[in-house]
């Protein structure tokens, strides 16, 4: 597998890197950061440490030390509310909280991940095993614990799928509503069905996202809508090869313009790729476009990076034996790293 670009794209990566060096204006897109996967590794409840870890100081402190502003947490909610309606369990609460806390004494947004596709063990959110207010009831409770940290931002769910858009939005705004009676005004992400994939926003699948998201209800008015875009040729991320990295491009285009159609904000939370030189290229257009489009776009989490992936992994950024992996160099094509505090005046 090849690490370094070809002619043509190290010319677009470093012209792309160049204008993304001039100033920040308030209000920029300028999360540029990383999910650090392996709080949500692992079935059921699993054994903390054998079937699941949070990310370790270590890696906090490599990804704050390249300059990424941002983590995506992802963690199960069945671990931390074992019962439905009931309180927290209390190590995983206490786990969660620490993570938390060690991220943003190390300068960073947290985007709080519960990674289970719209289900919680295995049934629908919006059924009758799982209804819509036992979803607002979780995030009721997670909502109380972060509401006076406006650097912590709740991504309402991982990727629903198999859901249809209408029964979705209900179960979002159910959700919304809970967190903003704890009065927590915190930025709350809001994924649509689908895989809620960039490609697809526009399109029908139990109805389109890009139609029915917009009955989303917010009292604070403080959300964006989240999406994901991979680059191979499904869009699923499975594979180390990008051949649609043009048509994953030509989605987030799209979606730029729906967010600007609609007076809406976006954010990136998930897209990645091996060190293929297609996949270099087209990570480091995505992220340009993304910094380039300010106005409507909060910021970007590559997919990803965490202490157990396996090193072979193509999509895994994490260092292997202390050398930065190739795609960090076309990350920095949406904006330059380090982005510290002072590049983002309009986040906590």
């Amino acid at each position: 597998m090849r690490s370094s670009f070809g002619a043509a794209a190290l010319f677009r990566l470093t012209a792309a890197a160049a204008a993304c060096a001039m100033p920040v204006e308030a209000g920029a897109a300028c999360l540029r950061g990383i999910n650090l996967a392996g709080a949500e590794f692992g079935e059921g409840r699993g054994i903390y440490g054998k079937d699941y870890i949070y990310p370790s100081a270590g890696t906090i402190a490599y990804f704050a030390g390249k300059g990424f502003n941002a983590v995506r947490l992802p963690f199960k909610w069945e671990r931390l509310q074992p019962r439905l309606g009931r309180g927290f369990d209390k190590a995983e609460r206490a786990r969660l909280t620490e993570t938390v806390r060690a991220l943003r004494d190390a300068g960073m947004t947290v985007i709080l991940d519960p990674h289970d596709y719209a289900r919680y063990g295995g049934q629908p959110i919006g059924s009758a095993a799982v209804p819509d207010s036992a979803f607002a009831d979780f995030w009721r409770r997670l909502a109380a614990d972060y509401r006076d940290d406006g650097g912590v931002q709740f991504g309402l769910m991982n990727e629903p799928h198999d859901v249809p858009a209408t029964q979705w939005l209900a179960s979002a705004n159910a959700a919304i509503a809970a967190i903003r009676e704890t009065g927590a005004k915190n930025l709350v992400l809001v994924p649509g069905t689908a895989w809620t994939g960039a490609h697809s926003w526009e399109e029908r699948d139990g109805g389109a996202n890009g139609t029915v998201m917009l009955g989303i209800s917010d009292p604070a008015d403080n959300h964006a809508y989240e999406v994901h875009q991979y680059l191979d040729t499904d869009f699923s991320g499975k594979a180390g090869a990008c051949e649609r990295a043009d048509d994953a491009v030509k989605a987030l285009e799209r979606f730029t313009d729906w967010l600007k159609r609609n007076g809406k904000r976006g954010f990136l939370g998930e897209f990645g790729g091996s060190a293929e030189p297609a996949c270099l290229d087209g990570l480091a257009r995505m992220t340009a476009l993304v910094g380039s489009q300010s106005t409507v776009w909060t910021g970007w989490t590559y997919w990803a990076a965490g202490d157990w992936w396996p090193a072979g992994e193509p999509l895994n950024i994490q260092p292997a034996e202390g050398r930065d992996r190739p795609q960090l160099a076309a990350l920095a094509a949406g904006g330059p790293l380090p982005a510290g505090a002072a590049a983002c005046p309009s986040l906590p």
